[in-house]
């Protein structure tokens, strides 16, 4: 049983009791029937009355109740549909009492959301039109009467966000136009001018508008400052090399180009001003100096011929070169041949370059072939000769891979200017043809006076005898005494034994002579004018010559070549002959250093 109607018995106990201690008491007291009739009335009536007001008030609250359950089921759902949420769903089995009171709660839960919201929308606007007016944007289309969603509140900041993130990268941008514009204004003394160069220079940094339309006018304006600036900085370069290209021509010393030394850096008004002054003041110089600057460019002139491998026809072809007439047009037609040149240089520069450096190449592989047909470098003991050889050697396989290159380019360039590529007159493949050509053809050349020379020498030798040498002395041998010959000398020195043998096996050379005299080696031999050693090494010598000669290149047939001197003639391709040449060399250079060995022993 609840406790309510426990208390609800007791309740009626006790009134029980009451009204039976009133009838005890009216009892004792006498009171009639009649007024205990209307006493008990009395009391009914008090009680009753009581009992209707608790009733009413109760009826009271149970109807503020419902209508407060009402009341916040209507706003809540007008809430939900402002907020768009879910609709609130009310437990079942609860009391009246309870459910107002969730009821009521939730009311207020979404009443602080829609404030909230509405709240932080009215701060996104305000920001938004800031933003937007700095950046010359549009408003961001929302209503201030709704309740924005989650949803539309999250679009907004991210709206706002990048509009910060905007604003703050345009900022950066126009402090950088700005500093630049300002520093081009310094440079070429300009002031502004224009109502958008005032804002741009002069007004707050936070007040300029910072649209696209506006940064592009920035960037337009620097571009202006820009191409102004360069077109001075061009104008005052130009200047400064026309002042240092007379100060060369009129050879104006030192001394007085200190004083200009000012006006050699920076473009602004003034500098290209006194750079003007400065080169009229030159120009005028010049023309009173005209001779001795013709002959400055003439010198200059000639440098390019030579950097450009101009032949005497191309050189000869400026015919003001030549003339004595120095007049101003003659002054004139070097100036502009001598730019002609300058570019015509810079624009082949790399080809050119290249050329030059076969040249310097090519006249130390000529150097390096002669010093290989000299005998005397053997008596070297420094070590260079083995340096030589490497460096030779390296040598023979840069200079094809030069030429190669060379050929690939030049053949490109002639491709791309539909022109020959000339040097010196000439094609440069043809050019360095004709070059092995010759060089072969020396070598050939060489080696018949080589031949010729042995020829006469031995024959001269076989007839008359040798002439008389002084023996030198070595160490470890004991000298002859005078008047006393040496018994193992004269053992050797027998027409059967030894000198036979040395005629025999030393002298290859492939002319024909006739068979020695026993009677002239005889007599040689007996009178002391010639030893079998001072011919031994005079036999060696000549094999080391002609050897040497045959194994860089020569011809080794036994009759004197027949040579066609066309450049049809040589072998048909370079690399064959590159080949021949290294192999040559190498043998060339063994042979050499065993004939050294064997005459040093």
């Amino acid at each position: 049983m609840r406790r309510s109607e426990v208390l609800a018995e007791e309740s009626i106990v006790c009134l029980q009791k009451a009204l039976t201690h009133l009838r005890e008491i009216w009892e004792l007291i006498g009171i009639p029937e009649e007024q205990r009739l209307q006493r008990t009335e009395v009391v009914k009536k008090h009680i009753k009355d009581l009992l209707d007001r608790m009733i009413a008030e109760e009826e009271s609250l149970r109807e503020r109740l419902l209508k407060s359950i009402s009341i916040c089921q209507k706003e809540l759902s007008t809430l939900c549909s402002e907020l768009q949420v879910k609709p609130y769903q009310e437990e079942k089995e609860i009391t009246v009492l309870q459910l107002e009171k969730d009821l009521r709660t939730q009311v207020e839960l979404m009443r602080k959301q829609k404030k909230e919201r509405k709240q932080e929308l009215k701060l996104l606007q305000e920001q938004d039109q800031e933003l937007c007016e700095i950046l010359c944007l549009p408003l961001y289309d929302v209503e201030s009467s709704s309740v924005p969603t989650l949803e539309e509140l999250n679009r907004f900041r991210q709206r706002v966000a990048t509009l910060k993130e905007t604003k703050e990268s345009r900022h950066e941008q126009f402090v950088s136009i700005k500093r630049q514009i300002i520093l081009c204004m310094e440079e070429l003394e300009h002031t502004p001018d224009t109502s958008f160069e005032k804002d741009v220079v002069c007004e707050d940094e936070s007040a300029f508008c910072l649209s696209l339309e506006n940064i592009a006018t920035l960037q337009k304006l620097l571009q202006q400052l820009e191409i102004k600036k360069s077109k001075n900085e061009a104008e005052c370069e130009g200047l400064r090399a026309q002042i240092r290209e007379l100060w060369d021509r009129l050879q104006i010393p030192d001394e007085e180009r200190e004083p200009v030394a000012a006006i050699m850096t920076g473009s602004k008004a003034k500098v290209r001003n006194a750079l003007q002054l400065e080169v009229d003041r030159l120009e005028e110089l010049k023309m009173q100096n005209i001779k001795q600057v013709i002959e400055t460019i003439r010198v200059e002139l000639a440098r390019f011929w030579d950097q450009c491998f101009y032949s005497q026809e191309q050189r000869q072809a400026f015919a003001p070169y030549y003339s004595e007439d120095y007049t101003e047009n003659l002054l004139h037609l070097h100036d502009a041949e001598i730019v002609r040149l300058r570019n015509h240089y810079e624009v082949h520069k790399e080809l050119f370059e290249g050329v030059q450096k076969w040249e310097e190449s090519w006249k130390l592989f000529l150097e390096f072939e002669r010093k290989a047909s000299d005998p005397s470098r053997f008596t070297n003991r420094g070590g260079n000769l083995l340096k030589e050889e490497k460096e030779r050697a390296k040598l023979q396989k840069t200079l094809p891979k030069l030429e190669e290159e060379l050929k690939a380019r030049i053949e490109k360039w002639e491709q791309e200017q539909s022109m020959a590529f000339v040097v010196n007159g000439q094609k440069f493949m043809e050019y360095v043809t004709e070059q092995w050509e010759l060089h072969r053809l020396e070598k050939e050349r060489a080696k018949q006076e080589r031949q010729l020379k042995n020829k006469k020498q031995t024959e001269t030798e076989m007839l008359y005898g040798s002439a008389p040498r002084t023996p030198c002395k070595r160490p470890g041998m004991t000298p002859n005494k005078p008047g006393k010959m040496n018994t193992t000398t004269m053992s050797s020195a027998t027409p059967n034994s030894s000198i036979r043998p040395v005629f025999g096996t030393m002298y290859h050379s492939p002319v024909s002579r006739p068979p020695p005299s026993s009677k002239a080696v005889a007599t040689s031999m007996c009178s002391g004018k010639k030893t079998p050693r001072a011919a031994q090494l005079r036999a060696n010598k000549e094999n080391m010559e002609l050897n040497g000669s045959i194994l860089s290149g020569g011809y080794s047939g036994s009759t004197p070549l027949q040579h066609n001197c066309s450049i049809k003639s040589v072998a048909s391709t370079y690399s064959e002959f590159s080949r021949e040449l290294s192999k040559a060399s190498r043998a060339d250079a063994t042979s050499r250093i065993l004939n050294s060995t064997n005459i040093q022993s």
